[in-house]
């Protein structure tokens, strides 16, 4: 009978404990609804670029995930940023990476529906969701966001909106309200 303190029962064991958490990665997608893909640093630079993040702006990161955008925004752009999450895990991810990194200060973590958040304080909203999701939150940004806000979005557009920018290398979409609407509505009104 093999011994707890063993070579083999302790790898087997760190083993065990790695697969479990990569399992809870994956079925927290169909869990929480909240697929997990981390955004690649050139998709980063591009939100940041597009929607022209500065020290003045607040941004929500949408599905903040492991927080790529939320730190390199508070760290080197210097804006303020509200993490949205509804998954525990990455939630508590964030929390520690914000103890433990510099800009805390300018990081608010919320473990939240992002269907419930109240958007009218942001000023650049960041979103990497299915496009499920961002069809949801289309006549939510409709509502809530103010003129001149922007969205930026990896991969998958807001629904009947018109992209003022598009970046095809790192797949990032930039919208303005109100203006994508009217773009795509030539009469003006907003669509429903």
């Amino acid at each position: 009978m093999p011994s707890f303190s063993s070579p083999y029962f302790i790898g087997g064991a760190l083993l065990f404990a790695f697969a479990g958490v990569v399992a809870y990665f994956w079925m927290s997608s169909f869990l929480f609804g909240a697929g997990y893909q981390g955004a690649p640093r050139r998709s980063v630079d591009a939100m940041f670029r597009l929607s022209q993040l500065g020290s003045q702006d607040y941004l929500f990161e949408l599905g903040a995930g492991l927080g790529a955008v939320t730190f390199a925004a508070a760290r080197e752009k210097s804006a303020r940023v509200r993490a949205v999450e509804i998954e525990p895990l990455r939630c508590l991810v964030l929390r520690i990476r914000r103890a433990l990194g510099p800009a805390a200060d300018r990081i608010e973590i919320r473990r939240e529906n992002m269907f419930a958040v109240d958007l009218r304080e942001a000023t650049v909203v960041s979103a990497f969701l299915w496009p499920g999701a961002m069809a949801r939150l289309r006549p939510k940004f409709e509502q809530e966001l103010k003129p001149g806000a922007r969205v930026v979005s990896r991969c998958h557009k807001v629904p009947t909106w018109t992209p003022t920018e598009y970046d095809s290398t790192a797949d990032v979409y930039l919208y303005h309200w109100p203006e994508a609407v009217q773009r795509s509505n030539p009469s003006g009104g907003v669509e429903a």
